[in-house]
């Protein structure tokens, strides 16, 4: 089965949904695909392997599962609602799947940076159900799915490299450049920056031309200065992406004990040195 559709859900084309459950008329993806649609050929490793993924880092809410040569997968596109909208759809996908919690290999999750409460809630999830089931757990940059997303949606795009880029507020970006041939590796050290030092950072750095931007950090005007061939500041981080990125670092012994699971803010020093302030007076 290809397709599995719920109450309160109207299927529309291309394998979207209007949820009319969560309100506010948001989008809803309930999917189970065949593996050899990824842009990652997940074919390449054992069939027998299971592993969940998830992901609240942004603006939503973002469940996948990969199980005997397919993907079961929910979307919600929500602001608010994380905490109440995640365990839901983790079991739903889980019953799309056909395998339990206890079935499974690992749990994958987006480690950061992003939202700092999105990064807490999709981590907490992923450590009690890695602690439940007693199962490793695979951090995956939010940033290195982002540019996988934008890859898979822009297959023209080819092999270039990708700057993912996502709205760290305070007047800066988390950003990182990824290839094709290493999606979970960025080409220069994921940071926060403001946009002006990313223009100079690439400017100074010698990347192959031409380059691709996604995320919605690319907003900023004064990023105009980056000589990218095409921008989207729409692709979503989607839990799909982070299960692709997870299953090579799973296969190369990268997983983690759930314990271990910290989320990456790249803003720790900052955010540490704010509260000894606030402390201190």
């Amino acid at each position: 089965m290809w397709f599995r559709a719920h109450a309160g859900i109207t299927p529309c084309r291309y394998g979207a949904e209007k949820f009319s459950g969560c309100g506010d008329n948001k989008l809803h993806d309930s999917l189970l695909w065949p593996c050899h649609n990824a842009r990652l050929a997940i074919s390449r490793f054992e069939t027998a392997v299971k592993i969940l993924a998830l992901d609240t880092t942004s603006g939503a809410c973002s469940v996948a599962c990969y199980s005997n040569g397919q993907i079961a997968a929910r979307f919600v596109q929500a602001e608010r609602g994380h905490t109440q909208r995640l365990l839901p759809m983790v079991d739903e996908v889980l019953v799309d799947a056909g395998i339990a919690l206890s079935d499974l290999d690992a749990v994958a999750v987006s480690r950061g940076p992003g939202s700092f409460t999105g990064l807490r809630i999709a981590i907490s999830c992923a450590q009690g159900l890695a602690f439940s089931a007693d199962l490793p757990v695979v951090p995956v940059s939010s940033l290195s799915a982002l540019a996988l997303g934008a890859r898979r949606t822009h297959p023209e795009w080819g092999d270039a490299p990708i700057v993912s880029m996502l709205d760290a507020r305070m007047g800066q970006v988390y950003w990182g450049v990824f290839t094709a041939q290493s999606p979970n590796d960025s080409l220069l050290p994921e940071a926060v920056k403001s946009p002006e030092q990313v223009v100079l950072s690439l400017q100074e750095a010698t990347l192959s031309a031409p380059l691709y931007g996604a995320g919605p950090g690319w907003h900023y005007d004064r990023l105009r200065a980056v000589p990218i061939a095409s921008i989207d500041q729409n692709v979503p981080i989607r839990a799909e992406d982070i299960l692709q990125l997870a299953m090579p670092l799973w296969q190369a012994g990268a997983a983690i004990t759930a314990d271990a699971l910290e989320p990456r803010y790249l803003r720790n020093q900052i955010t540490w040195q704010k509260r000894q302030k606030i402390r201190s007076r």
